[in-house]
């Protein structure tokens, strides 16, 4: 059975190299599950209100309550992933079951009949803004291997912090890379290449800053499998108002919460040219990352008559304060690693704390309201991705990754449309949605495209909604930042199965 270093222990890095384009993506886009109601009309209600969950696109919408309410939804999520790596194809899909949206909101009618102020309405929510539990395998053959990974941050490191001191042991030695200026992240990749043979410097001198790759392929076997769970929580703190008979305005106050949890285990094989011994190299990362942020938003709904109603909202951007706790595992049979690689089950954790700021956005909307026979809506979101910052900005190699950020992200133009058409106590919805790339040039990540559709049936005080959204997005999957150009395409298919309740008092 084969063995592994895993470096797990305690140290807070001065730089966090490791913190990239990735982190900014994974927490600026909020893909909200929302109630019943809300998922199964494709989200579209920043000008119609009536639903918790639309406090998320517009907050103006609470104050459409004409009474108090209490409503609460859960989502089975079915996630499916087929890889394409070179022609090589593999399909994996994962369930869960949670509790993705519970709130209430009191409404305050006022009690003088002159004031244009008729109502006050005050709200509290909870929503699951992003699920990211998700597993996928990837496996196929190319010419690159991750030796070339090792290589490109080895490449102008001295070779003597890469050497173990007298009394040193491996962690020790990992640690101590990891908070030395200028080495940090790059230095700790150069030490695990050396140290498990699959790199040498061309010269054994200790201001040697070359290396070469032992091994020795025509093409590899790759076997990628990503496994990460955790969620992106808001609770928001809302109120709203209600001027006259046509004017909503609302605010909130919201409060992020998040875990995201992400073990990459990738295994390579070949055979070694000349001789056809069978090489291995397994490499294993495992990301945690927990934090909170915070945000506020400010909407207005207006009915410009019995028909037809507008909407218009603003959410700021997200100051996100997190800590990455990252550790890695890697082993080998190259005949020339370290003897003293043979130090197994050792746990060293590399601790980062940065903070991230995802940009705002701006949401319009317009609905048309059929009486009590139904409804279609629409809203238009517009975000622009290329001002998400990695924080603190004075940090040299943040610096260089927002502006990689700024050039490469783009504008993300979001749509939303959806319906509703009533039968006595029966409501039947449908919806559409469809969100923008966030790079510049589409590659990397697609377009994601989702429809809904669902049911309500409406109690005398209450309302039981049943709910199944489907949304679907291509991407590519590089194993590591960097050395191995070769990717794998994605196709990411949700399908999500909600029930909610919603009780009036």
């Amino acid at each position: 059975m084969r063995k592994y270093i895993t470096f797990i222990g305690l140290l807070a890095c001065v730089v966090a190299s490791a913190q990239n384009i990735d982190d900014v993506l994974r927490y600026s886009s909020e893909n909200i599950q929302g109630s019943a109601r809300f998922q199964a009309m494709g989200g579209a209600f920043g000008s119609l209100g009536g639903d918790l969950s639309a406090l998320n696109i517009n907050p103006a919408g609470s104050a459409v309550f004409n009474n108090g309410l209490f409503s609460v939804s859960g989502t089975n999520y079915s996630n499916k992933i087929d890889s394409d790596l070179n022609g090589s194809l593999n399909s994996t899909s994962s369930n869960n079951f949670d509790i993705n949206q519970i709130g209430g909101a009191f409404v305050f009618k006022s009690t003088d009949a002159d004031s244009p102020w008729k109502k006050l309405t005050l709200a509290l929510n909870y929503d699951l803004v992003q699920n990211f539990d998700s597993r996928s395998v990837t496996q196929g053959r190319s010419n690159q291997g991750v030796d070339n990974y090792f290589l490109d941050f080895a490449e102008g490191i001295e070779l003597d912090p890469l050497k173990l001191k007298a009394n040193e042991t491996l962690g020790d030695a990992y640690l101590a890379i990891g908070a030395t200026n200028g080495l940090n992240f790059a230095g700790q990749q150069a030490f695990l290449g050396f140290q498990a043979g699959i790199i040498d410097p061309v010269s054994d001198t200790e201001d040697n800053t070359s290396y070469f790759s032992n091994a020795d392929y025509d093409d590899v076997n790759h076997d990628f499998r990503q496994d990460i769970t955790g969620y992106n929580s808001k609770f928001t703190i809302n109120g709203a108002t209600q001027y006259g008979q046509n004017l909503y305005f609302g605010a909130s106050l919201n409060f992020h919460t998040l875990r995201y949890e992400r073990l990459n285990r990738y295994s390579e094989t070949f055979n070694e040219r000349g001789s056809g011994t069978a090489r291995y190299i397994d490499f294993d990362n495992l990301l945690v990352t927990e934090g909170s942020g915070f945000s506020l938003s400010l909407g207005a709904i207006a009915k410009v008559n019995d028909f037809l109603r507008v909407g218009a909202s603003y959410q700021s951007p997200t100051w996100y304060r997190l800590t990455d706790n990252f550790s890695q595992g890697i082993d080998s049979n190259f005949p020339n690693k370290e003897s003293s690689f043979q130090f197994f089950n050792l746990n060293y954790i590399n601790i980062f704390d940065y903070q991230i700021k995802t940009p705002g956005k701006l949401t319009g909307s317009i609905s048309a309201v059929f009486g009590k026979s139904g409804l279609i809506s629409f809203d238009y979101g517009y975000q622009d991705m290329s001002n998400a910052q990695l924080r603190p900005t004075s940090d040299a190699g943040f610096a260089n990754e927002n502006t990689y950020i700024s050039e490469t992200l783009g504008a993300v133009s979001t749509i939303r449309v959806g319906g509703e058409y009533r039968i006595q106590r029966v409501s039947l919805r449908a919806g559409y949605r469809y969100e923008q790339s966030p790079y510049e040039s589409g590659d990397i990540i697609g377009d994601l495209t989702g429809i809904s559709g669902g049911v309500g049936y409406s109690f005398r005080r209450s309302r039981l909604d049943l709910a199944v959204s489907r949304t679907e997005q291509d991407r590519l999957q590089y194993f590591f930042d960097t050395g191995i150009n070769t990717a794998a395409l994605l196709n990411n298919v949700n399908t999500n199965v909600t029930l909610g309740y919603t009780l009036n008092f």
